[in-house]
């Protein structure tokens, strides 16, 4: 009977052992839960109602108060603060689209300046190219002038002055204006002053290439009715002799190119040079004119011998 009453006193004593932390622990957790004010009721609600066959026999959890009400408030502000964010953004993409006008509107302008400026490349492209034609397109008598200006460049003043004393004053005016202002100087320096003085006021009254060359031939023309309407006066006899002297001295090529230039514009000044100069020295003249032109020679030849 003892042993009996021990056991049963040793299982409850066992059984005080493993229930009194239990309890101890679950009136712990229920004044923590107290403490911390959960709703113990309504989680073990919840989460019966998440249990399969379990929710059909547990009845759902009260609704919290004011709960609706908070939902309600929190949607008007998350439709508020959606609106605010859609006005902002409405209000960058129309600062944008005047940002992208606004550069429409550069770029518009732009492309006229560069549509402009392109025409006015190609107006003045024409120009330049109308201008290179006309250049190209230059009368050959004036080649022929510019020619005989640069041999007469090309000698000794004193021996240039001389040969252009027997041009006309506009003839002369013709050449020395298509010469440099060196050449000019040096060249009027060793001319008779008066033919000098005379030169210089036409070359100062000249205007165009086309009067010059009309009014040396004028004069020339003047010059070649007066030649056979009188006589050769005595004193022409001396320009003969300081033309011949002048050829002579000079050596035979240059001779040459310089009567051929000078045929262009006055043939009958070459004719009488020759006719002045001694036969060795026209012979001299005559074969490096050949070399150069045969037919140029071939015709003053003619004149020479008295043909037209």
């Amino acid at each position: 009977m003892e042993l009996e009453n021990e056991e049963s006193a040793s299982k409850f004593e066992r059984f005080l052992f493993l229930m009194i932390p239990i309890i101890f622990t679950l009136v712990l957790l229920g004044v923590l839960l107290t403490l911390f004010n959960m709703d113990i009721r309504n989680k073990a609600l919840e989460v019966g109602n998440k249990l399969p066959f379990v929710s059909q026999w547990i009845p759902d959890p009260p609704a919290e108060p004011g709960g609706e009400a908070a939902e309600e408030e929190g949607g008007k502000e998350q439709a508020e603060s959606s609106e605010s964010t859609i006005k902002e953004l409405k209000a960058q993409l129309a600062e944008k689209d005047a940002q992208l006008q606004q550069i429409n509107n550069e770029k518009t302008e732009q492309a006229t300046q560069v549509e402009a400026l392109q025409k006015q490349i190609d107006t003045m492209t024409a120009e330049a190219a109308a201008a290179k034609a006309a250049v190209e397109e230059e009368d050959p008598y004036q080649d022929k002038v510019t020619e005989l200006a640069k041999l007469y460049s090309g000698m000794k003043a004193s021996k240039a002055a001389p040969i252009m004393e027997n041009l006309t004053a506009e003839e002369q005016v013709q050449i020395l204006s298509a010469m440099n202002n060196a050449s000019k100087t040096a060249i009027l320096e060793k001319m008779d002053p008066e033919m000098a003085a005379e030169v210089s006021i036409k070359l100062k009254e000249s205007t165009n290439s086309t009067d010059m060359a009309i009014a040396a031939l004028q004069s020339r023309l003047k010059q070649n009715q007066a030649d056979t309407a009188a006589a050769p006066a005595a004193s022409g006899n001396l320009d003969q002799e300081k033309l011949s002297q002048t050829f002579t001295s000079m050596p035979a090529a240059e001779a040459a190119a310089l009567l051929s230039s000078m045929y262009t514009v006055s043939p009958d000044k070459v004719i009488t040079v020759l006719n002045t100069v001694g036969d060795t020295v026209r012979s001299s003249i005559l074969a490096e004119m050949t070399k150069k032109d045969s037919a140029l020679s071939a015709k003053i030849l003619n004149r020479l011998m008295g043909g037209k």
